[in-house]
């Protein structure tokens, strides 16, 4: 019997493939598989994320947590109404509101991290991306606010309020991304350059998969530093800045064999 040269493709992707019959039906194992990886799924989105160690792990860092909240009230209001997450609720406004003009609320750029659709991702991801990004920030001499928003119910453009609330010049959001049948635990970033409200998608670049098994955390700092510096240069972000931050690398290394400056 000639071997499944589809086999040998598997090692390559966790894409469902090669899954071979039983008769006219998948076999079971792989229909427990998939089972498995739905469920992971499903309480990628609907677990909650707990703040508290993601706060303990900012403050090693040397950052301050601000915990926010958007106007949607639960999840169930959050999955129904993305508009509402787009929004902070009143008691968050005046909280970011009350850091303005303050060492707290001050800097160039301005983290937010938003459980979005996967808190196994915000809690996975954060802190190591963070661990990277920092110090190459501070390296390209950009000026991080020191304090990071901790955003639950959050949608991407949340972090537009934070960012023009503190009068930073970028925003910045961690966030959970949709999570695949494979890939639970990826981290979205998203960048935006003089963040306000009514901003489009258009406007903001990402930086997609991270996590250990995709783009790895050093690697997404480096692309993430590299943008910052860029949007901060030439005043813009989104589909007008192009990320061509591996071109920059030596000899188009990896940027995750790079160790921060």
């Amino acid at each position: 019997m000639n071997a499944d040269p589809w086999q040998s493709l598997r090692r390559f992707t966790t894409a469902r493939i090669a899954l071979g019959r039983a008769g006219h039906a998948v076999p079971v194992d792989e229909v427990l598989r998939f089972q498995l990886a739905h469920a992971q799924a499903r309480d990628a989105v609907l677990q909650p994320l707990d703040f508290a160690p993601l706060a303990a792990g900012l403050h090693a860092l040397g950052c301050n947590a601000v915990e926010l909240h958007s106007q949607a009230a639960d999840r169930a209001a959050y999955l129904k109404r993305p508009d509402h997450g787009r929004l902070l609720d009143a008691p968050s406004q005046a909280r970011v509101a009350a850091l303005r003009g303050t060492p707290a609320g001050s800097g160039e750029l301005v983290f937010v991290v938003g459980d979005g659709l996967s808190a196994i991702a915000v809690a996975g991801q954060t802190l190591p991306l963070l661990a990277e990004a920092l110090p190459r920030l501070a390296a390209a001499g950009i000026a991080v606010c020191p304090s990071v928003f901790l955003a639950r119910q959050a949608r991407v453009a949340l972090a537009d309020a934070v960012g023009e609330c503190l009068g930073a010049r970028l925003a910045v959001i961690l966030i959970g991304e949709r999570p695949g049948l494979s890939a639970p635990d990826s981290l979205g970033i998203y960048l935006t350059f003089a963040p306000q409200a009514g901003r489009q998608n258009a406007e903001r670049n990402c930086i997609s998969n991270v996590r250990t098994a995709g783009l790895s955390h050093a690697a997404a700092a480096v692309k993430l530093t590299w943008l910052a510096r860029e949007a901060l240069r030439l005043g813009l972000s989104g589909v007008e800045l192009k990320d061509c931050s591996d071109a920059a690398l030596p000899d188009g290394a990896m940027a995750a064999v790079l160790p921060a400056q």
